[in-house]
C-alpha cells in the first residue's frame, strides 16, 4: 500500500486515491491515522480517498457552519454538532468524515444534515457515500455558491432544506466570507432581522 504522510505547511488541498482497498485495509488506516489533526478517509465500495483540506477549505466550512448554526438560534432550531466524526457502514461499504454535520431537533447515531465544502473536482463520490449511509440532506459550497442535496430518493439539487425549511440557502450564500468571520455572522443576523420585521 501507498504511504502518504500530509504536509501540515501545506496550502492546497493534498488527496491521494487507493483503488481496491478491502474494508478491513480501510478500518486499520482509520486506526492508524486517526488522530491525525485534519485528515479525511473517503471510502466507497473499495476506493479509498486519503484528503487533506487546506486552509482555505477549513476557513470556508468554519464560517458556513458558524452562518447555520447562528440561523438555527434564531429561528429555534435546535442543533447537536458531530463536527468530522468519522461515520462508516461496512455492510454498504461506505465511510468517511463529513467537513461539518449536525443532528436536527434530537442527537441521534448518524446526522440529518451535512456540509462539504468542493475546492477541486474529482475524488471519491461524497455523495453516494453520504446516501449509502442514510443521511438525508448535503449542502455542498463549489464555485462560489451553495447547493442543496436531498438524497432520499436519489440525488437530487432542491432549494429548500426539510430541517431549515425557511432558510434561504442563495441568501446564506452571500454571507461566506472566511477572512471576515464575525462580521460575516453579523451581517447575516442583521439581513435575517430585517427580513422578519
Amino acid at each position: 500500500m501507498t504511504t502518504f504522510i500530509p504536509s501540515p505547511a501545506a496550502t492546497e488541498d493534498q488527496r491521494v486515491i487507493l483503488p481496491s482497498v478491502s474494508w478491513q485495509q480501510y478500518e486499520g488506516l482509520l486506526s492508524a491515522l486517526g488522530d491525525y489533526p485534519g485528515l479525511r478517509l473517503l471510502y466507497l465500495q473499495g476506493n479509498l480517498e486519503i484528503f487533506m483540506p487546506s486552509p482555505e477549505q477549513e476557513m470556508l466550512k468554519k464560517v458556513i457552519a458558524r452562518l447555520l448554526e447562528r440561523y438555527a438560534e434564531e429561528v429555534d432550531i435546535p442543533l447537536h454538532g458531530y463536527g468530522s466524526t468519522t461515520f462508516r457502514l461496512e455492510a454498504k461499504a461506505r465511510g468517511l468524515e463529513p467537513d461539518e454535520c449536525y443532528c436536527v431537533q434530537a442527537l441521534k447515531d448518524l446526522p440529518d444534515f451535512a456540509i462539504e465544502v468542493n475546492l477541486t473536482s474529482g475524488g471519491v463520490d461524497k455523495l453516494a457515500i453520504y446516501q449509502g449511509l442514510g443521511v438525508p440532506e448535503v449542502l455542498i459550497w463549489q464555485d462560489d455558491r451553495l447547493q442543496l442535496f436531498d438524497l432520499h430518493d436519489g440525488i437530487e439539487v432542491v432549494t429548500r432544506s426539510q430541517f431549515f425549511p425557511e432558510l434561504d440557502f442563495a441568501l446564506l450564500a452571500q454571507f461566506v466570507r472566511p477572512q471576515d468571520q464575525p462580521q460575516a455572522v453579523k451581517d447575516f443576523l442583521a439581513t435575517l432581522r430585517d427580513l422578519s420585521r
